[in-house]
């Protein structure tokens, strides 16, 4: 194993020396250059402190009209037809010997679309995947820092490859190329490469830095762009036999929520244009895929700015009580019109999209998911708190009462949706009054589904410029395990209420019953509402067929549910089926 990349999604990094205003090296044990970083560095007029300085001659702007113009210049740049592109020795990545890469992938579902792009990247340079660490000439990590523990896990894993490229060392008599990031890495020397999220196509730049190194420099390249989306980038999929496929549509975020580090790690909001996202869509219907999840860190506040859609529509609706801390957006293609289209493409492909926010809720979104039996009948509504003080100071853009309204419309639209959310609880100043709001709100919605968390102050952030951390470690543990205990206790209700209903699923994947409750195997897969199910491998019927046929990773199967957790369900197989199928049937 030659090197080890820690690969941040999600990291902020200090301040270190620009290379040609994009790449950075880190590791300097001298003032040598490279012959890469020489031919990469500007020159510069370089002055001693002996040296008097000379005051600059006056710029003339007499007689303009007698220069050059801009055709002048603009055909004097001109190259003929027949001359040969000249390209920088670093993009002429000749990779004699095959090159391994491993790859580790924590966090959300944005991490696992952008461990796909970078792998069509380092795929096209000439690297191939491996799954044995051990066979790998380089390591990456996708990384998350929403959150401390996800961090801490991440520091724990780099000192375990550290002993990995020691012995590697020995072995070989080869020493170890070793990177920085930080106060803490500055020590250990942990990493050889960090690169940020809009920076994947540098990769291979990058890496042909590490390599060529003479003093054992790391590389980073952290720069965030306001444009770059990957969208003509097809990613390779981690897994190329599933069923389920994540799809960005968009990336960054704008909303700028006190507690959260993502705007300043992904960047502001910029969306795919509308037709490559068809595109992929076709082409992931030609390739078979039964469930497509479109992605986004604001995922329903899309908006197809491009030239071709500019004047599609006009401005912007949220949902009633709702509001943003940014100027509010005009023009463009919005995400229910995305939605619409892409619904249409395969009426048999499931979709579903993440991570919403509830400003962005319009009724005509509402309607749509009603009418439309392909997309499914779940929402993501994250509240993070129940408070309206609360909520204020996380700039979320709501009261406790807006939400509830929302949450009240969709279920009144929506009677059989399913609905989870976030929660985070110890934020800034929370009083045990205003945890209890969030605990009654939780009670009243009973979600499917929800993520809770523990406040975790992040740097960068607006709560970290303007509030104190002030809740103890015991009462963030106290009351996190306040609301699980609340969503345990109203999951059971709501799950089941699934009982003697017929459910399509989609089969994942062959396990063993969690619970030891049946003998022999099952299958798991995902309802409509998203809620885990399991069903016994029993043969079952095809429709128009008198034929007994096996279940199968990626069937849809009608299951009739018997039995409910307060996080999952299990039942009876009872026919194969499609999804349009199933709307007309069931």
């Amino acid at each position: 194993m030659k090197s080890i990349i820690k690969f941040r999604t999600n990291s902020l990094l200090p301040s270190i020396r620009s290379i040609n205003s994009t790449y950075c090296r880190f590791h300097q044990t001298s003032t040598t250059t490279t012959s890469s970083e020489q031919e990469l560095k500007p020159t510069k007029n370089v002055q001693t402190s002996k040296t008097k300085k000379q005051k600059p001659s006056p710029i003339v702007f007499s007689n303009r009209s007698k220069g050059p113009s801009l055709n002048d210049f603009l055909l004097s740049q001109a190259t003929p037809s027949n001359a040969q592109a000249i390209h920088p020795p670093y993009l002429n990545l000749d990779i004699q010997t095959p090159k391994n890469y491993f790859v580790e992938v924590y966090g959300c579902q944005m991490n696992v679309n952008d461990t796909e792009i970078l792998m069509s990247v380092m795929n096209s340079a000439g690297y191939k995947r491996t799954h044995n660490i051990e066979e790998a000439h380089v390591v990456f990590l996708v990384t998350c820092s929403i959150r401390e523990n996800a961090e801490s896990r991440i520091w724990h894993r780099l000192y375990d490859l550290k002993k990995m490229k020691i012995k590697d060392a020995f072995q070989t008599g080869k020493p170890p190329v070793v990177g920085i990031k930080g106060k803490l890495l500055e020590k250990d020397k942990l990493v050889d490469l960090v690169c940020g999220p809009d920076a994947y196509r540098s990769i291979p730049h990058l890496l042909h830095l590490s390599y060529n190194s003479e003093q054992n420099q790391g590389v980073a390249n952290v720069i965030l762009s306001a444009d770059e989306t990957y969208a003509d980038i097809v990613p390779m999929r981690i897994n190329p036999d599933a069923q389920s496929v994540f799809l960005s549509i968009m990336r960054g975020c704008n909303n700028m929520c006190s507690y959260c580090i993502v705007p300043f790690t992904r960047g502001i909001e910029r969306s795919r244009p509308i037709e490559s996202i068809l595109d992929e869509v076709r082409r992931l219907s030609d390739q078979g895929i039964k469930e497509i999840t479109l992605l986004g860190q604001n995922v329903n506040s899309y908006r197809d700015t491009s030239s071709e859609s500019i004047y599609m529509t006009q401005g912007e609706k949220l949902a009633e009580g709702f509001n943003t801390i940014y100027k509010a957006k005009t023009g463009g293609i919005k995400f229910t019109e995305l939605m619409d289209r892409v619904s249409l493409i395969n009426p048999d492909i499931r979709i579903r999209f993440t991570s919403p926010h509830p400003k962005d809720f319009p009724d005509d979104l509402i309607h749509l998911i009603k009418e439309r039996p392909n997309l499914c009948n779940t929402i993501h509504m994250p509240a993070q708190s129940g408070n309206t003080e609360v909520l204020d100071r996380m700039r979320r853009g709501y009261s406790r009462e807006a939400y509830i309204a929302l949450v009240d419309k969709i279920k009144s639209i929506i009677p059989n949706v399913s609905l989870s959310s976030d929660f985070i609880v110890g934020f800034c100043g929370e009083t045990e009054a205003e945890h209890q709001d969030t605990v009654s709100l939780m009670e009243y919605v009973g979600y499917d589904m929800a993520y809770m968390f523990a406040y975790s102050m992040r740097e960068k952030t607006h709560a970290h410029r303007k509030f104190q951390d002030d809740v103890s470690d015991g009462d963030k543990k106290r009351r996190l395990q306040d609301i699980i205990k609340v969503f345990h206790t109203r999951g059971f209700e709501t799950l089941g209420k699934m009982v003697g209903t017929y459910q399509l699923l989609l089969i994942e994947n062959i396990i063993t019953h969690p619970n030891q409750l049946e003998k022999g195997r099952v299958f798991s897969g995902r309802t409509d509402g998203n809620h885990k199910a399991f069903v016994m491998m029993d043969p079952i019927l095809k429709q128009q067929s008198p034929h007994l046929y096996n279940i199968k990773a990626g069937d849809y199967v009608v299951v009739k549910i018997n039995k409910a957790s307060s996080t999952s369900v299990s039942g009876t197989p009872v026919e194969f089926c499609s999804v349009s199928e199933f709307a007309k049937k069931y």
